[in-house]
């Protein structure tokens, strides 16, 4: 009896051994594995990121060759420009500049930005001679010139009758566009959002801003000896304002004509040298 007790215990031992080591191996195995697909793993995603590198390497390279193309096509544009105007006019826009706020100057970044800075400011010295600065802004893009007035000095309040006082800047308006013979120039008449009550002569604000550019443009016809055939008289009423108009300060800035001209450059600078 004892020895099949005994025997029974050993096979017992040596059944739960043979179990164990299965076991291990099996995990081993499975570690071994593992390990494997991790170093794989490891290799793609190096190989991956190699990849990416230089793919993103071509992008930077091919940004860079842009970049220097854009920059050198920007720099043959302004010599072009350069090459357009005469010396005398380059002369005269570099002693023009001489003058101008050096902070706005700072802010010129290209030939174009010093072009406009320098026709604004001729522009406005010989327009606003006789006039109150703040009721005459103008602002220029690309050489074309807008110039926006106040009513207050064209204009009494509800009418389109030009002001006597007027005179001096029509006659200086009337010289700058009669120095381009091919120049066409746009008058816009603007009112504020004030409902008009209507009357025998004026409706409403479209009728007194068509009236108020069309007393501008026979102004200059009639009494400045403008070609009509480069005149175009409109009428924005109150639907283009400046700002909101909240109060009677914006109101006065939104009754406008604004004035649109495209200088010849060289004529542009004779004249205002002849000055």
């Amino acid at each position: 009896m004892k020895k099949i007790l005994l025997v029974t215990v050993l096979s017992a031992a040596t059944l739960t051994s043979c179990v164990s080591k299965k076991k291990y191996v099996a995990l081993e195995t499975e570690l071994s594995n593992t390990q494997s697909n991790l170093q794989r793993t490891a290799m793609e995603k190096e190989e991956a990121q190699a990849k990416l590198d230089a793919i993103e390497a071509r992008v930077a390279d091919y940004n860079a060759k842009i970049n220097s193309l854009k920059e050198s096509n920007d720099e043959k544009m302004e010599m072009n420009d350069l090459t357009v105007m005469s010396n005398n006019t380059k002369q005269k826009m570099r002693a023009t500049l001489a003058k101008v706020d050096q902070s706005e100057l700072a802010m010129a970044k290209t030939l174009e930005d010093s072009i406009n800075l320098a026709v604004s400011y001729n522009l406005k010295q010989s327009i606003t001679e006789d006039s109150e600065s703040d009721d005459v802004q103008i602002t220029v893009d690309k050489t074309v010139v807008m110039i926006n007035v106040s009513d207050k000095l064209l204009f009494k309040s509800g009418s389109y009758r030009l002001n006597n006082k007027a005179d001096g800047l029509m006659k200086k308006l009337a010289e700058v566009i009669n120095s381009e013979p091919s120049m066409e120039v746009m008058v816009e008449g603007h009112t504020d959002s004030q409902t008009m009550v209507p009357g025998s002569h004026i409706q409403d604000n479209w009728d007194l801003s068509v009236r108020r550019s069309t007393s501008i443009v026979r102004a200059l016809q009639d009494k400045y000896n403008v070609d009509p055939e480069k005149l175009i008289a409109a009428g924005r009423s109150s639907y283009a304002p400046l700002v909101e108009n909240s109060n009677k300060e914006n109101m006065a800035k939104n009754r406008r004509t604004r004035i649109v001209i495209i200088p010849n450059l060289d004529k542009f600078f004779a004249l205002m040298d002849s000055e």
